[in-house]
């Protein structure tokens, strides 16, 4: 992944990955994505310096104007998930996600262009060798070297730990009956492994145009439209997969118990808490410097 994409995914992951410490590590933000900055592109000291400065700004405007925004989001998701999950109500949420996705690549871009203008051929280097091993990890993770059956196995265990992140542990009856729901889903990791190279690929040569007047709007335009320059194949397979993942969870909702209906609520409850005590501006107190902090990661 690309630095540039850390910052918008890492605002918006907790939401989307289930993480129940958003409190905790949201304020951590800026130690995280410079720590991956430097690990993916090498900067050096002044880079780092200019990086920090902007990632300051992007964080103090996100925290400050965008969580309200979040925590209202996140309550009405709350009011439409009690009743029952519904497929407008799923299309809704990614819909919601997406939307503020594009607002912070808009409010992200300008900074990211200027400090990847100042990139050198090595440090470009530097990032290819990340991907790649990046890449072998994704392999691995997916199994995409193994058998169709292996590979449906590591999708499971994908499925079943991102259910659990929201509901808390499921039984074996429930594991067995996410199995069966499973799969009729076509496999599409191998697929999407390589549309992430073509990914990868376009922004490495984007790379190499950062000098030009339009570098700022083709990166924005590269951040936005994913799913421009895919194959037909995979275009067609990913529409039918996303159809196909939202009846799945529906149908999921339906055999969780009531408990587990809760825990899930009482989460995103936490998140909305959250989001609005995190935009609450406090006064000052004492904090690592922030090369301090990145050691530590080290």
């Amino acid at each position: 992944m690309r630095f540039t994409l850390w910052i918008v995914v890492a605002l918006l992951s907790a939401l989307l990955e289930g993480c129940s410490a958003l409190r905790l590590t949201y304020p951590q933000a800026d130690v995280f994505l410079s720590w991956r900055a430097r690990t993916y592109f090498d900067l050096d000291r002044d880079q780092r310096q200019d990086f920090g400065t902007r990632l300051e700004r992007l964080l103090a405007w996100h925290r400050y104007e965008q969580l309200p925004d979040y925590a209202a989001f996140l309550t009405t998701a709350i009011a439409k998930a009690e009743p029952g999950l519904k497929r407008e109500d799923i299309l809704w949420f990614v819909d919601g996600i997406s939307t503020r996705y594009r607002v912070i690549v808009n409010r992200a871009s300008p900074d990211a262009a200027e400090v990847l203008a100042t990139i050198t051929p090595d440090q470009i280097g530097a990032l290819q060798k990340q991907l790649d091993k990046d890449n072998r990890k994704y392999v691995s993770e997916n199994e995409l070297n193994e058998k169709p059956d292996r590979r449906k196995h590591a999708r499971l265990k994908k499925t079943v730990s991102q259910i659990e992140d929201w509901t808390g542990s499921l039984t074996h009856e429930q594991e067995r009956k996410v199995a069966t729901l499973l799969e009729p889903i076509p496999l599409i990791e191998h697929l999407r492994y390589q549309d992430r190279l073509r990914r990868q690929h376009e922004f490495v040569e984007l790379l190499k145009q950062r000098q030009s007047k339009d570098f700022e709007p083709r990166l924005r335009q590269w951040l936005i439209e994913w799913d421009h320059g895919r194959t037909p194949e995979y275009s067609q397979l990913a529409k039918q997969v996303f159809d196909q993942r939202v009846g799945f969870y529906i149908a999921v909702e339906k055999i969780l118990t009531p408990d587990q209906r809760q825990t899930f609520i009482s989460r995103m409850q936490k998140f909305a808490d959250d989001c609005k005590s995190l935009s609450a501006r406090p006064g000052s107190s004492a904090a690592l410097p922030l090369d301090t902090a990145i050691a530590l990661l080290e």
